[in-house]
């Protein structure tokens, strides 16, 4: 068995973890360490690597799940709600660019050559630039939004600028019918995908997430991803966008949280290697010999697109703030291009030297993208008070997402007491979001509830169900372990929230309040409370006394006492208690009682028997005085001591003849 492959993999891997460490410390993003980290271990430093080709697929698996991811953020719904930025926006990038470039370079250049390097030039990094917002959190932003737009847009006419390459070089003829057959035959397929995902995905991650089983909806989800992946890579659309397209149907699924948390650890690490895979391609040797001509081309790629973004930004109805942020973050070069660039360099569209000065520059505008997206607000402040002042009170209005949540409650766990507290939340005005993990459950009130379907010990659910801007989280499941993870992740997103949480037994309060909680509700001494009430009720002890004892036992276990002294307590009970009991007895037949009044004294004076009320065929008679009279079948409601009560009976019982 040879080993040679994950030799160089963890060869990469060490350096990698090395040269992040040191950049770390000087505050340089990750993304910029990694394509450093790629540089060294490429064929023109270390030569750690000899199998480049698997490096490249799987850095292309990296690319296809960061696209998965974002499908599976954004969905339809989304979508729909950036058509505006997605159609004109990135139309307008692509145009633009492609004819800037064609006009600046024809005189250098042939015609076809310059048409090319257009192509290369007008597409972005989709990897870098979303990676970023998301380790941002601007993702949702106006410039997070019409960056997506415009990135989707490029993501999909690489098909066309990879069938007008060869057009370019003279080298395809496409008749009119062929075109038409082949648009016709790739319609079909994404129609049949994304019929597959409305009508019979959804039953299937039923089954999946009803097994529980976190191996089963990883095979499931992955198995998924990339089946739609080849199958548009195979009529002629990328990987990535596949993957994208995959993400957009499970993002419609009520079972998108559980499967963000099972597939981000993969893409990180996938994500990764294709930033370490792009330092690879670049030849030091060649960079060095030319770093002039390289910095220029890097820094006409940056103006050209600084200059073509910002009124295409704009005229989307984007504010020139927006526009100016979206233009820094989306300045460089994309992954996409390289691609690109190695087939124009096969169609001879462009020479050795060419995709070597290309290649360098890119890589040039992906290392400095960090630095301007970190920075673009304060770039776009500076313009915004000189050369566009005039746009300096333009404001951004955006449609709200649907889980937009702010100020709410998070429920975790929808049984009983789940769903009483969401019902007083309803009726309250309060706003609220649910977690659950039986899918059943999630299926059942998916319409009517905001309920989602995800284990809320994992960081990633809990900001899906918007923990960072919540008021109160309240945890009313009684999984010990799954709370502690609960509170403790909690906490560490949003110091400030309270938590209020269920469990079983007394002896966890402590535990649960070191880790951040702030209510703690034991059941058994809930429950043991709710019986004490109950019987003290049962003997007429005063409602305002038993409240004074179950707040006063309350206050020494919610303290945190260890020992609960409740001498003082029992004893005042013992002295309050009053030997009453109530009951309820039949007047039968012939019986001493009959004929008799209230005022005799016969119950009061010679059996110590007071009467609160009398029961009389259909009514009952609260009102009594001296005059009131007893008749047969009167059922007469009595009180007094227990013995008082057994006595009594004697003169209720039929006197038989």
């Amino acid at each position: 068995m040879h080993f040679d492959f994950l030799q160089e993999l963890i060869a990469v891997f060490m350096i990698s973890i090395v040269v992040i460490l040191i950049c770390a410390k000087f505050k340089i993003p990750s993304i910029v360490a990694l394509l450093v980290a790629g540089i060294i271990c490429g064929p023109s430093a270390l030569k750690l690597v000899s199998e480049i080709e698997a490096v490249d697929i799987m850095a292309e698996v990296g690319v296809a799940l960061l696209l998965f991811t974002i499908g599976m953020e954004l969905s339809l719904k989304d979508l729909k709600r950036i058509k505006r930025p997605l159609l004109i926006g990135g139309f307008g990038q692509i145009s633009f660019t492609i004819l800037l470039i064609t006009a600046i370079f024809s005189a250098l250049l042939p015609w076809q050559n310059a048409v090319a390097f257009g192509c290369l030039v007008t597409l972005s990094s989709t990897a870098i630039v979303l990676s970023l917002f998301q380790q941002k959190a601007q993702s949702d932003s106006p410039h997070g939004r019409v960056c997506l737009a415009i990135l989707i847009f490029q993501d999909l006419v690489i098909v066309p600028i990879m069938l007008l390459f060869p057009l370019l070089s003279g080298k395809l003829e496409l008749s009119l019918q062929e075109s038409l057959i082949t648009l016709g035959e790739n319609s079909l397929v994404i129609i049949g995908v994304i019929l597959f995902g409305k009508f019979i995905l959804p039953r299937l991650m039923f089954a999946v997430v009803k097994t529980r089983s976190r191996e089963l909806m990883l095979m499931t989800v992955l198995g998924f991803c990339f089946s739609v992946a080849l199958i548009t890579a195979s009529i002629g659309l990328s990987l990535s966008l596949g993957a994208f397209i995959a993400g957009l149907l499970l993002a419609e699924s009520e079972y998108s949280v559980s499967i963000m948390e099972n597939v981000l650890p993969f893409k990180e690490i996938f994500t990764s290697i294709f930033f370490i895979s792009v330092g690879m391609l670049l030849n030091l040797d060649f960079f060095i010999s030319h770093i002039f001509i390289v910095l220029s081309i890097a820094a006409l790629i940056f103006a050209i697109k600084l200059f073509t973004l910002v009124p295409v930004v704009k005229i989307t109805g984007y504010s020139m703030r927006t526009a100016i942020i979206s233009a820094f973050s989306m300045s460089q070069i994309g992954e996409f291009s390289f691609v690109l660039a190695g087939h124009a360099l096969t169609l001879h569209l462009m020479d050795n030297d060419g995709y070597q000065t290309f290649l360098a520059a890119s890589i040039i505008t992906m290392t400095l993208t960090p630095y301007f997206i970190n920075n673009a607000p304060q770039f776009a402040a500076k313009l915004l008070s000189g050369y566009f002042k005039k746009y300096a009170h333009e404001e951004d209005v955006l449609p709200e997402k649907q889980n937009d949540f702010n100020e709410h409650i998070i429920i975790i766990g929808f049984g009983i007491g789940g769903k009483s507290l969401a019902k007083v939340a309803k009726e309250s005005g309060i706003p609220y979001v649910v977690s659950e993990l039986n899918p059943d459950t999630v299926k059942r009130f998916k319409d009517i509830e905001p309920i989602f379907h995800g284990d809320a010990s994992y960081p990633l659910v809990l900001e899906h169900l918007g923990v960072k801007k919540a008021r109160c989280l309240a945890i009313m499941t009684s999984d010990p372990t799954g709370s502690r993870a609960i509170i403790s992740n909690a906490k560490k997103l949003n110091p400030g929230l309270h938590i209020v949480v269920r469990t079983r037994f007394l002896s966890e309060i402590t535990g649960l309040k070191e880790l951040g909680a702030d209510d703690v509700i034991p059941e058994e001494f809930e429950t043991s409370i709710e019986v004490f009430a109950k019987v003290l009720n049962y003997f007429l002890i005063p409602r305002q006394q038993i409240e004074q004892y179950v707040q006063q036992i309350r206050k020494e276990v919610y303290s945190g006492a260890h020992t609960i002294d409740l001498g003082s307590n029992l004893q005042a009970i013992k002295d309050n208690l009053p030997d009453l009991q109530f009951a309820s007895l039949k007047v039968e037949k012939n019986c001493k009682l009959i004929g008799t009044k209230l005022g005799d004294g016969i119950l009061r004076n010679i059996y110590k028997i007071n009467v609160a009320a009398i029961h009389r065929t259909t009514q009952n008679i609260t009102e009594l005085n001296a005059e009131t009279e007893f008749f047969e079948n009167d059922v007469v409601y009595v009180f007094g001591s227990q013995e008082a009560i057994i006595r009594v009976q004697e003169v209720f019982l039929e006197i038989k003849d």
